[in-house]
């Protein structure tokens, strides 16, 4: 691929086309409105307004079509949105069922703890998997891929999973955010057809944003890429870290800064956070370090350099600038895949649960029939029917195309990793000894080989991976209190001038005029509202009333701090798990009324286990809203500043940290030629 020559702007938004020295290329410059941030100022001395301009002009500030959990947020609780529960299409359905079948079939040839003991997935293993299309899942059958829906391609995800997570990982990077989606959704249609059906057919690709120095905040990006003289190409140089895929990669889409630049016909063009598709076999890139880890022990993680890496220009996702805007769109649907894998979480640890907790016996009695242990069973067993509703729905909506479910997606992966881990806590607990035992040395000794441990270890990385719980808080957060701030105007803004913000508290009470008095009463408060979900319909009203009063109290925490509410993350925090909470017992709540009517064998106990977490989770809401005003963070915070400051350092003293002189806290990250192997292999 050298050229995009025949790329019309209709297959990429937004790009048109230019004369420029050579030939016709897109024109390169994203709008002021997406690169608020100079070039030059993007980098380790990036501020707090640079760091904050550029995660802002990287969201989606549109909404064109009615999302069910941001209106939860504003206190509007419309069921239709989600019930009745969207109906899949016959032939995906059937398409989806054929291929799980195979893959199913695959599966079985498959030993996790071949993966396990060697930390790597075998080569026989990835080209089977490449013979059956599953590196194509997503990718539209025009392209040589399976065209499947989201729905089975994260039924596959899980599958995959419950062999071991590490071919959930590989199959998620590679599929939800690495080279396929992007190019789906931003490619011209020369590079939709260089790169996807190659990628269908087994070519294994990553996403590279992060680095040494740069996690959550890309402001601070080193990576660069320097336009040739001619405009032909990119120059690339800088360091990736944690390149999931990367170590066995053919292909990778990597972030970094294209500088001010002047074009050969003179033209001054704005740079910025830009992406790339390149070649993992190009002259100037070396994978330093296969990175280990606590738990997915089969990843293929590393370390990548690129020194004078030529990229043609023709690589280029979109345009200069647009880096992060196609990362962040990428996600609303990828974040999915975590989701997805943390349903087989509980579908496995329920299955180990029951069935250890009646073959071992206490006090005269099966573990599973003492209280203690019951508690556990329940909460397995609830939350494992609220995983699956909660995913099914998301993914049903997303491939419906009718709703906006960037906050679905985004309260998915959040609760999703978070409570599937507590599950897998749970579930070592409930083996007692047996669950921190290695399922090699419970076989060694004669045991059914239970990997519980391995799953605690396993699950772990979820919580951080694609945004970690704290970045995904402030992420549901900032588009919850949307509204609010739109109304606000100047008065949430620390450096507007007093006659700003009384001029915006003007224009505030208009909105909140109208706004208010509709969180007064609703549907929850009237005894016969859902009665069409029957037992449930009490659930149903709780999520109407929760949703108002968390709308009322977001209110209030909008009028207390004003520009403040942006640092008082521990309060948007609750404010997003209580969405959280009321999503996953609306979803429920669905998903068992749609059981009762298409699989009236399971209705009765569908029915059974959406009340049971919706009990549960009752008390958890109810807990964080009492958290939202009674709480410790005044004195967290600022005990928190003096263990900074040193004050308590006494208190560390009668250990060895022998961590000490081993390195940095931060690996340098200079750009330059590598002096170490390259440790990039191919597995086709």
């Amino acid at each position: 691929m050298s050229s995009a020559t025949d790329s019309p702007a209709t297959e990429n938004p937004g790009v048109r086309e230019q004369s420029a020295g050579t030939g016709t290329i897109p024109t390169i410059d994203s709008p002021a409105s997406e690169t608020p941030v100079a070039a030059e100022r993007i980098g380790a001395g990036a501020s707090a307004e640079d760091a904050r301009a550029v995660a802002e002009a990287a969201r989606e500030t549109e909404w064109e079509q009615p999302s069910f959990a941001k209106g939860l947020y504003l206190g509007s609780f419309d069921l239709g949105l989600i019930h009745p529960w969207p109906a899949a299409k016959a032939d995906d359905v059937e398409r989806g069922e054929a291929f799980m079948e195979q893959l199913t079939a695959l599966c079985r040839t498959m030993s996790g703890r071949v993966i396990e003991r060697d930390a790597k997935i075998p080569d026989e293993y990835l080209k089977a998997l490449a013979d059956l299309g599953v590196f194509g899942m997503k990718i539209p059958l025009e392209y040589g891929g399976l065209g499947l829906s989201l729905v089975y391609y994260g039924r596959a995800l899980g599958l995959l999973g419950s062999v071991h997570p590490s071919l959930g990982a590989l199959l998620s990077a590679h599929q939800s955010i690495g080279v396929p989606e992007p190019v789906k959704v931003f490619g011209t249609a020369e590079q939709k057809r260089e790169y996807l059906p190659r990628c269908a057919a087994g070519a294994i690709t990553a996403f590279l944003l992060t680095e040494p120095d740069v996690g959550s905040d890309p402001a601070r990006m080193g990576s660069t890429a320097v336009p040739t003289d001619d405009g032909e190409a990119y120059i690339l140089d800088g360091v990736k870290l944690w390149t999931t895929n990367g170590v066995i990669a053919e292909l990778v889409v990597v972030m970094a800064v294209v500088p001010r630049h002047t074009g050969s016909d003179g033209t001054v063009h704005k740079g910025g956070i830009t992406a790339f598709v390149v070649e993992m076999d190009s002259p100037g890139i070396t994978v330093e370090n296969r990175n280990a880890f606590m738990g997915l022990r089969g990843i293929e993680n590393g370390v990548t350099r690129f020194h004078q890496v030529r990229v043609p220009a023709a690589n280029r996702l979109g345009r200069e600038g647009q880096g992060l805007k196609i990362a962040l769109t990428t996600l609303n649907t990828g974040r999915l895949s975590l989701p997805a894998l943390c349903v087989a979480t509980g579908r496995w640890s329920l299955k180990i649960a029951r069935e250890w907790s009646n073959a071992r016996t206490q006090w005269g009695r099966p573990v599973g029939k003492h209280e203690a242990v019951g508690k556990k069973i329940a909460f397995i067993a609830a939350t494992a029917f609220a995983l699956d509703a909660v995913f099914e729905l998301s993914a049903e909506l997303a491939d419906a195309g009718q709703k906006d479910v960037r906050i679905e997606a985004a309260l998915a992966k959040l609760w999703s990793t978070e409570i599937s881990y507590r599950i897998a806590d749970e579930l070592v607990q409930i083996r007692g000894g047996r669950g921190f035992e290695t399922a090699d040395s419970l076989e060694a000794r004669g045991e059914r080989a239970v990997p519980a441990e391995q799953q605690l270890r396993d699950l772990r990385i979820n919580r951080i991976f694609e945004g970690s719980s704290e970045i995904m808080k402030l992420l549901i957060a900032r588009e919850a209190v949307d509204a609010h701030l739109a109304a606000a105007g100047d008065l949430a803004s620390a450096d507007a001038s007093l006659s700003d913000k009384a001029r915006a508290a003007v224009g505030a009470s208009g909105f909140y005029a109208k706004w208010l008095p509709k969180l007064v009463a609703g549907a929850g408060m009237d005894p016969r509202s859902y009665s069409e979900f029957g037992r449930l319909a009490k659930q149903l009203r709780f999520v109407e009333r929760s949703s108002r009063r968390l709308a009322r109290q977001t209110f209030y925490g909008m009028g207390r701090w004003q520009a403040r509410l942006e640092h008082k993350q521990a309060f948007l925090g609750r404010i997003v798990d209580i969405g959280a909470e009321l999503f996953a017992m609306a979803a429920c709540c669905s998903r068992a009324e749609m059981l009762l009517r298409t699989a009236p064998e399971r209705g009765a106990t569908a029915f059974e286990l959406a009340e049971a977490f919706c009990e549960q989770a009752r008390v958890r809401v109810d807990e964080y809203f009492d958290q939202l005003w009674r709480n410790t963070d005044d004195g967290d915070r600022d005990l928190s500043r003096k263990v900074l400051a040193g004050d308590y350092q006494w208190l560390e003293a009668g250990v060895l940290d022998q961590s000490e002189g081993t390195g940095p806290w931060i690996a340098d990250a200079s750009p330059g030629a590598s002096i170490k192997e390259d440790l990039h292999r191919k597995y086709r």
